[in-house]
């Protein structure tokens, strides 16, 4: 069965969060990560700061390649990036262990994941990885994929936790009877980390319930 594992990281550990150093207020969350032969292509919008300055401070990293604004949307900056292939760090473990992304947002204050493996021997796998690489990550929660009412699409726990929590706080109200800030205080997580999972949670529902 599909199984989900959330982690951190250090800011500095992921290829993406030398920006913290020289723009410590913005924050990156990643879009989705492609392979491509031997490289991964991340997609990523990043908040806080004015594009010149993210390309140019995305652009100091040593193993990048190149950086591509790619669209924008009022103050958030969607980009691409790629990166040398000599480089082995947290994206080329997930790769290694065919782990694929939900989420990724980094802050000045680390990183914070949410991927899903094939099953628990693929989430060992990626533990393993990076273990015998000296990559430093700290688990906070793995759990299997819960199937939800109906067929053809799953939540992951915190996904319908998220979605849960914000119903019954009046998120989705007109007018809202909650902030985002408010119910993702109760979860304990970030803002940005909670309109991840929301964001997500409600593309799932989306494909499952209205795209036949």
């Amino acid at each position: 069965m599909a199984t989900v594992m959330e982690f951190t990281s250090p800011a500095d550990e992921f290829p993406l969060g030398t920006v913290f150093e020289n723009l410590p207020a913005v924050s990156v969350e990643l879009e989705r990560l492609i392979p491509h032969e031997t490289l991964i292509i991340p997609y990523f919008w990043v908040r806080g700061a004015e594009a010149e300055d993210i390309e140019a401070a995305f652009e100091a990293h040593a193993g990048v390649i190149n950086i591509e604004l790619i669209d924008s949307v009022d103050d958030e900056y969607l980009l691409r990036a790629e990166w040398e292939e000599t480089y082995f760090g947290l994206l080329s473990a997930l790769a290694s262990a065919n782990i694929a992304v939900l989420s990724g947002v980094g802050t000045n204050d680390g990183w914070r994941f949410e991927v899903r493996g094939e099953n628990r021997e693929a989430v060992s796998e990626f533990r393993t990885i990076c273990q015998n690489h000296d990559i430093p990550i700290e688990i906070t929660a793995v759990h299997e994929l819960l199937p939800v009412q109906g067929d053809g699409y799953e939540l992951t726990e915190t996904q319908r936790e998220a979605l849960v929590l914000a119903y019954e706080r009046g998120y989705f109200d007109s007018p809202r009877e909650a902030s985002l800030e408010e119910v993702a205080t109760e979860l304990g997580i970030t803002q940005q980390s909670l309109s991840s999972r929301l964001r997500r949670g409600h593309r799932r529902l989306i494909a499952g319930t209205l795209i036949r």
